[in-house]
């Protein structure tokens, strides 16, 4: 039997609310992701019917298909959390409220050109590969400040703040020094008035990622259950 996802969302919520107190943070300042990575669009209606309004895809041409299949909803956002071709950008840029993964200049500038070709400003999220694993994207935490300057001399694209995935480990606590690094990154480049989101935290360890300022938790497995 499938999981019930309104029973999985008020666990998950009521796991946020608490890590947030426990640091000090109100619940509200931090949204919640739900990652629709193969979940149908069944599934996807019913987290929204339960309160769910964001939701990130990690490929473009899933994000294009469950877009269409799912429609237009009140207040639903559609957020972009994998890697990024430069080839994608256009449909990226026409479903995505936020992208969450750019990690170099070329990326920036797809997206900056196709917005300018709108006439939007695309918010977007500076992905960083704290743990500089080479086997996932993010840029290296040394090159971060010149990206962000690059970024910056972009009009139609705009940095809201930095996101990360840290290597995946069963124990919650060993992703805490991955996500105290981008928080420390960030202070050290402007701090919250520059960039004011951390994309960080998943289904495993989101509540260690609250307590170190996670302003997003991309969560996908505690919503859904595991993926078929």
């Amino acid at each position: 039997m499938a999981p019930s996802i309104e029973k999985n969302l008020a666990v998950v919520r009521e796991r946020m609310a608490e890590a947030a107190y426990r640091s000090g943070r109100e619940p509200g300042a931090v949204t919640l992701v739900a990652v629709t990575k193969r979940q149908s669009a069944e599934r996807v209606l019913e987290a929204y019917d339960a309160g769910c309004r964001e939701f990130g895809e990690n490929y473009v041409q899933e994000l294009c298909e469950k877009a269409a299949q799912v429609g237009p909803r009140q207040g639903l956002r559609w957020h972009h959390i994998g890697q990024l071709q430069t080839n994608k950008a256009r449909q990226a840029l026409e479903l995505a409220a936020l992208v969450h993964g750019v990690d170099r200049e070329s990326v920036a500038v797809a997206l900056a050109k196709r917005a300018a070709e709108v006439g939007r400003v695309l918010p977007i999220l500076v992905q960083v590969n704290v743990a500089r694993e080479s086997q996932k994207g993010g840029c290296d935490p040394v090159v971060l400040g010149a990206l962000l300057d690059r970024c910056a001399a972009l009009p139609s694209v705009r940095v809201v703040g930095l996101m990360t995935m840290p290597p995946f480990s069963e124990e919650p606590e060993d992703s805490r020094r991955y996500f105290r690094e981008l928080h420390e990154l960030r202070e050290r480049f402007g701090g919250p008035a520059r960039l004011p989101e951390l994309s960080m935290g998943m289904s495993h360890d989101f509540a260690v990622a609250i307590a170190e300022g996670a302003t997003l938790v991309r969560i996908g497995t505690a919503i859904f259950g595991e993926r078929a």
